[in-house]
């Protein structure tokens, strides 16, 4: 596939009543052959769907909570201006956000893949449960990077130290510390899930395959860009002023040639709700989502903290929750970055948070769900959940020193850290600015 991020044209949101209710057509009556899926193919990958054209201030009030602020990039002289989720952080404000949680139970070649299995373990993880940020167990370590064993399970440390004791939730805790608002500032930004009912999407078998990981794990792969318009699909009822969720298990996506996408997050205007021009001047309802997968331990994750350890559980959520609130709209653009650690987004001039480190994460809390050994007898599960470290702002718009952004748990030349796990992130590339392509 394309070394470039998938992006795609908007996709006008319908304004539709009633429940939720998934277009479904007749799974296939035989079994599909199960394809194996080689390690060495198996990329965790991330995408955006639709967006806004440019990042002026967004004004409307029929959306989440969001801020507009503008920061001078050093490097080419260039002012970037950008929306994000909740309160400006400036002014010490706090914002909740209703995320409304929408389990996807998907029927392919006579097998399920429920969402709402996934779901309470979902609702149990840092994401919505608030926990002590101050230190983590353990830490993605580069091992052999590139080369395998390659994202190994290393050892923790402190991580967010100014918020030491405070109980926070995940991407509470992770833009506290972006914009240095860490110990007793007031700033929040707080998810507020609200389960709503199950919704079943059956997926013909021209639209997929089933596939098997290394550790004996079965798993759908659908074409993405049938995924995308269920989704779609969906969001045409839901509340523009809320996150709509969609939660779904072991669920991945194709594109091409390309394994896997795991999650994305969009943006569309939502016509017949309101007035204004399509570039946010009027007070239009503009719908933000995400959809993201649960991962069981077995599909990227080797044994025993093998290569690509943070891969699991809530990875994908936490890298599309993270990206969500710092560009909900889908057009922050930046100076355009390339890092090593992840090739897949090739050049890219996005402000994703989560793209220059997927893959990259932190042990947190306590995960009691599928925590037993892989289908081939081997062990990936250790009993955390595994967030995904996020890039920060001050890494993309090249600032240097970086006072912007919680210090660095250890000193350092540029003073705050560029990605929310700081000293402990293993790659020289997030101790300082972002390089051009």
């Amino acid at each position: 596939m394309s070394s470039r991020p998938i992006r795609f044209p908007v996709v006008a949101l319908a304004a539709a009543a009633g429940a939720l209710v998934a277009a479904s057509v007749s799974v296939a009556a035989s079994p599909s052959p199960i394809q194996v899926i080689d390690d060495s193919t198996l990329q965790a990958m991330t995408t955006t769907v639709g967006g806004l054209a440019g990042a002026a201030a967004l004004n409307t009030g029929t959306t989440v909570p969001h801020w507009f602020g503008s920061t001078l990039d050093p490097h080419n002289g260039i002012t970037y201006g950008y929306n994000m989720a909740g309160a400006n952080p400036a002014s010490g404000g706090s914002a909740t956000v209703e995320a409304d949680i929408t389990p996807v139970n998907v029927n392919f070649a006579g097998r399920s893949f429920n969402g709402s299995d996934v779901l309470a373990a979902t609702l149990a993880s840092p994401q919505f449960v608030t926990g002590d940020y101050g230190s983590t167990s353990f830490a993605t370590a580069a091992g052999a990077f590139p080369k395998t064993p390659a994202l190994i399970k290393g050892a923790g440390g402190a991580l967010s130290q100014g918020d030491a004791g405070n109980q926070l939730q995940l991407e509470d805790a992770t833009m506290r510390a972006q914009f240095n608002q860490t110990g007793s500032s007031s700033y929040h930004l707080l998810l507020h899930p609200n389960v709503l009912p199950a919704v079943t999407i059956d997926v013909p078998s021209t639209q997929g395959a089933l596939a098997i990981s290394g550790r004996g794990v079965i798993f759908p792969l659908i074409k993405l860009g049938w995924w995308v318009t269920r989704i779609q699909n969906l969001i045409t009822s839901a509340d523009p002023t809320h996150l709509p969720i969609y939660l779904t298990n072991d669920v991945l996506l194709t594109v091409g040639a390309g394994c896997c996408v795991i999650g994305f997050h969009g943006a569309g205007l939502v016509p017949g709700l309101g007035a204004g021009s399509t570039h946010g001047n009027g007070n239009q309802p503009v719908q933000t989502y995400a959809w993201a997968t649960y991962l069981a331990p077995g599909i990227y994750a080797r044994p025993n903290g093998g290569t690509d350890w943070a891969v699991q559980d809530i990875h994908p959520l936490s890298h599309e929750i993270a990206e969500w609130a710092d560009d909900p709209f889908v057009n922050n653009f930046v100076e355009p970055w390339l890092t090593p650690t992840a090739p897949q987004y090739g050049c890219t001039g996005v402000l994703e948070t989560g793209d220059p480190v997927v893959g990259i994460g932190f042990a947190q809390g306590t995960n009691t769900f599928a925590q037993g050994k892989n289908p081939n007898g081997s062990q990936s599960a250790d009993g955390y959940y595994h967030p995904e470290d996020e890039a920060l702002l001050p890494w993309f718009m090249r600032t240097s020193p970086n006072t912007v952004s919680e210090p660095t748990q250890t000193a350092s030349a540029n003073v705050g850290r560029y990605t929310f796990m700081g000293s402990l992130n293993p790659f020289d590339g997030f101790k300082a600015p972002a390089t051009g392509c």
